[in-house]
């Protein structure tokens, strides 16, 4: 391949340092000799713990952007990210060499004594620091109180655990990687609740300037969940969400396997629109070819727009109050 030695950018975290070293474990594994050395980079949303995300300005890019320049800078020549954190506007020179298969995209509830969504009393606590999470949850029962959380994947568990709150949210693919999927009590997943634009699935990027890691990657990607993840990235690009917006989307191959007929050869998309409190919810879907998510993505974007998307997510904008 040309390369000996692979340099790769991660945040700190205990759930990053996993998603890197597994890649680093599957670039070992195709190319037998391959040096692969982990680079920590601490990104601005690691630097805030305190804030709500939502309002640390410049908020696009808060995981992202410390390593992608890192990566620009010629530091590293991989950069690993959580598919969700990573913004749809990529900096030039920039491209995902590879999204390997998506884990499980459904969000998961822990609530130690109560269980499930629908078993919480009302006005209980409910922990998330996503504002799709909030909405959705706000949607489902206009009566909790949904809080703002920072922190790792074990501070937000222990809130719960700790009775601080009824319950939190977190990502199921989050907790399965890193051995915790026993403490979800419910998981919450599609079709009724949909997961973040790109939720459980990795991407690593490199330089477009870069063949021979463009070659070591190419083994590491996963097709079907490159194409159904460039569909739902392609629809909120298109209505300029970003990654903190309360928008969700769904997307996946249509097989005979699905119960659907012989829908062979076909990419599904289902998108939802929230306003911020959960009380307005738009829903868009479409089925195209997956030769090309792409156009997907932007119908189902046209869609959504014609039914009043752009005024929801603009309440969700720094001063898109009513």
């Amino acid at each position: 391949m040309g390369r000996a030695a692979v340099r790769i950018g991660t945040r700190g975290s205990a759930l990053a340092r996993w998603q890197s070293g597994w890649v680093a474990d599957r670039l070992r594994a195709a190319h037998p000799g391959l040096s692969v050395e982990l680079v920590e980079i601490r990104t601005r949303g690691d630097r805030d713990r305190n804030s709500p995300l939502s309002q640390i300005s410049g908020g696009t890019g808060l995981f992202t952007k410390e390593i992608q320049r890192a990566l620009l800078d010629r530091e590293v020549e991989v950069a690993v990210h959580s598919l969700k954190d990573l913004p749809t506007l990529s900096p030039d020179g920039l491209t995902l060499g590879a999204i390997p298969e998506r884990e499980d995209p459904a969000d998961a509830l822990v609530a130690p004594r109560h269980r499930t969504l629908e078993g919480l009393p009302p006005g209980a606590t409910v922990g998330t620091g996503s504002l799709r999470r909030r909405a959705m949850l706000r949607h489902a029962r206009p009566d909790l109180e949904v809080v703002d959380i920072r922190g790792n994947v074990e501070t937000r568990l222990a809130k719960a655990t700790s009775g601080e709150l009824d319950a939190v949210v977190l990502a199921a693919s989050g907790l399965h990687r890193l051995g915790l999927l026993d403490r979800a009590t419910q998981r919450l997943g599609p079709p009724g609740f949909l997961p973040a634009v790109g939720q459980g699935a990795l991407g690593i990027e490199c330089r477009r300037d870069d063949p021979g890691t463009i070659a070591l990657l190419a083994p590491l990607d996963h097709p079907p969940t490159r194409r159904a993840v460039l569909a739902e990235r392609a629809c909120l690009a298109a209505l300029e969400g970003g990654c903190m917006v309360p928008l969700a989307a769904w997307g996946r191959d249509l097989d005979e396997g699905d119960g659907e007929g012989d829908r062979g050869g076909l990419l599904a998309l289902e998108v939802a629109v929230f306003d911020p409190d959960g009380r307005e919810r738009l829903d868009g879907s479409r089925t195209g070819p997956r030769s090309d998510p792409r156009s997907l993505g932007l119908r189902v974007a046209d869609d959504l727009r014609a039914a009043g998307a752009d005024r929801l997510l603009g309440l969700a904008r720094p001063g898109g109050g009513p």
